[in-house]
């Protein structure tokens, strides 16, 4: 699996000392995961198991949750023997065991690629909302230390021309009259939901807002742009590209937005939301594609996107993060854009072989 590749088990061993968290926080503690097999909480767990291994502490009980318990026992195949790692088989939106009280919580758990907003509308908006709303039922009367949600860079709407970059007091127009809003509209709603919760039940809940992710657990059927750059270098085809590609975006390695997690758990404020961007990966998605076409030995090709495909399509056209907040906690992206691409074709190369 993945911890079997030199460049991935060198990530997580570099996030698993990272001296800006309080790890002793979770030492001994409890920490449940959701959309364990994700992008990102694939990631996450790694380095949460890794710094188990490496401080002699208390170690950190790691929950992921899932609803096939034979994807997540392969996926994290490094560690299904470790007394701390633990799955939780089901839905999310289905009511958390009694038995099962949590220090923490991670939500990580949503339709998160445009091929799902369009074949699924309708769940897109009911995963985000009610597996929101059943795990901060089960932290308000477990006694939750902190939950954790991750929503978007997709709840500021369109960039009304008026700023550069988005900063967290931001909101830009959505057209709530189209099926594609389900998942920004829906992800607003979750943000109001935690807020809900802390002022009704004394819940603490932080907000993490991430920008585009790309890195090497992306799953196999992610099909945002990005994802589909890669996947074209993979097959040694030229790549892609459905759009004019004018549409300028921050992006940030996986391994970064999971220490951004931690970082906003851990020492964020009570009630915040803070962007995860990495400054030095502001580009076009063009300019991402001729720089992936570049490194690789290929060319873009432009195309025109069927119904299907622009029907789960992002309309933002300049999507820009401010992660000022977050770095005053500490953090610093720890991969810049050209090695991470480096990184993520080399190990998912590895994979398919």
């Amino acid at each position: 699996m993945f911890l079997k590749h030199a460049l991935y088990r060198e990530d997580i061993e570099q996030a698993a000392k990272i001296s800006w968290l309080p790890w002793e926080k979770l030492h001994g503690e409890s920490v449940l995961v959701t959309g364990a097999t994700g992008l990102i909480g694939t990631c996450l767990i790694d380095i949460l198991m890794e710094h188990n291994r490496i401080s002699g502490e208390a170690p950190i009980e790691v929950y992921a949750l899932g609803r096939s318990e034979a994807r997540l026992l392969e996926r994290f195949s490094e560690w299904k023997d470790s007394p701390a790692f633990h799955t939780v088989i089901q839905d999310i939106r289905s009511p958390l065991p009694e038995d099962l009280a949590f220090s923490y919580m991670i939500n990580g758990a949503s339709n998160a690629h445009p091929a799902a907003y369009a074949r699924d509308p309708v769940g897109t908006i009911l995963i985000n909302i009610e597996g929101l709303n059943s795990l901060l039922s089960h932290a308000a009367a477990h006694g939750t230390k902190r939950v954790l949600e991750v929503t978007s860079i997709e709840v500021y709407g369109q960039n009304r021309g008026d700023v550069d970059a988005f900063t967290e007091d931001y909101c830009g127009f959505i057209d709530c009259n189209k099926a594609r809003s389900g998942y920004p509209e829906s992800k607003r709603v979750c943000e109001a939901l935690c807020q809900s919760y802390r002022a009704q039940h004394g819940l603490s809940v932080c907000i993490a807002r991430p920008s585009r992710v790309y890195g090497p657990t992306m799953l196999k059927d992610d099909n945002k742009a990005t994802a589909q750059f890669i996947h074209n270098v993979l097959r040694g085809e030229d790549i892609v590209l459905k759009s004019s590609g004018k549409q300028r975006y921050s992006y940030t390695y996986m391994l970064d937005v999971a220490t951004a997690f931690l970082t906003i758990l851990l020492l964020g404020e009570d009630g915040e939301a803070y962007n995860i961007a990495d400054d030095h990966s502001i580009v076009t998605l063009g300019g991402l594609a001729e720089r992936m076409a570049e490194q690789n030995g290929c060319k873009v090709v432009y195309d025109i996107p069927n119904a299907s495909e622009a029907a789960g399509f992002s309309n933002l056209l300049n999507g820009v993060m401010d992660a000022e907040k977050l770095k005053a906690l500490g953090w610093t992206a720890m991969v810049d854009m050209d090695n991470g691409i480096r990184r993520t074709i080399s190990i998912l190369k590895e994979q398919e072989n």
